[in-house]
């Protein structure tokens, strides 16, 4: 995952985002069922996290290479280990996704789950643009529409409330989720060609309080008990966070909502 916040936001429990992610990882691989590879390409992992998904895209490119990057430290030492049998085939980066130190030589692209953790959308694909060859390709998936808009609800009204309101003060939510429309326009101002996007629900129902609960702390609303300087009440944020859950329909889901973006550098440099 990446953003381009303070250093004390920017690093993950990337062992537990590793066990925890399999909605991620099964979205992604979805992602990359879409590519049309000959196998022998260079590929930038663009949010590497803990490398499941780069594994599935190196099997992909038996002649390739892979390089991913990611703003977490935690992620990549996680990513390190899940990739050492590839290790003559990948190259990790720390990198914030709006100054990738890297030249222009991509054949393509991959991301899943990054994107939203970036609030500057057109300087993003800018940035992107600019790594792919000529004629090379964007296949990304991230947050988008009307994601996790109950979680955000919850959050919010909690934010507001005596106990915790004086640690919101100024917060704002670290994600920007585009419609299909917003992230085309994006796409197309970067100098993307052929592009298309698309916005889909991906509901996903955790199996009991306490994994709800591991799960939203570490991957949802990490940047939100960060607000909190104390571990006690965080956990009474949670608490209440998950106790709200339980009147869900069906209880204990996540409204996910996944954008996908693809598009294709001009065929002159």
């Amino acid at each position: 995952m990446t953003d381009s916040l303070s250093s004390s936001s920017r690093e993950w429990n990337s062992s537990v985002y590793h066990r925890l992610s399999g909605p991620q990882v099964s979205w992604g691989k979805k992602v990359l069922a879409r590519l049309d590879l000959r196998g022998n390409e260079l590929v930038l992992d663009a949010g590497c996290g803990s490398g499941r998904l780069t594994a599935e895209l190196l099997e992909a490119l038996p002649h390739g290479r892979v390089v991913g990057i990611d703003l977490s430290q935690n992620m990549l030492g996680q990513a390190q280990q899940h990739l050492s049998e590839y290790r003559d085939r990948v190259s990790l980066v720390v990198a914030d996704l709006l100054h990738i130190p890297l030249a222009r030589r991509f054949d393509g692209i991959v991301s899943t789950a990054a994107f939203h953790w970036v609030l500057d959308h057109d300087r993003l694909f800018r940035e992107l643009h600019g790594l792919l060859t000529p004629g090379g390709w964007i296949v990304a998936q991230c947050g988008g529409g009307p994601n996790v808009a109950n979680v955000r609800r919850r959050a919010d009204g909690l934010a507001a409330t005596a106990k915790f309101v004086k640690y919101f003060d100024g917060f704002r939510e670290p994600w920007l989720y585009q419609n299909a429309d917003e992230a085309a326009d994006c796409l197309r101002r970067a100098g993307f060609e052929n592009v298309e996007t698309s916005v889909e629900p991906a509901l996903t129902v955790l199996d009991s309080p306490e994994q709800y609960e591991e799960f939203v702390r570490n991957i949802i609303l990490r940047k939100h008990l960060l607000q909190i300087p104390d571990e006690r009440l965080r956990g009474e944020f949670m608490a209440e966070m998950t106790a709200g859950a339980a009147s869900d329909d069906p209880p204990f889901s996540l409204d996910y909502w996944r954008l996908n973006l693809r598009g294709r550098s001009g065929q002159c440099a």
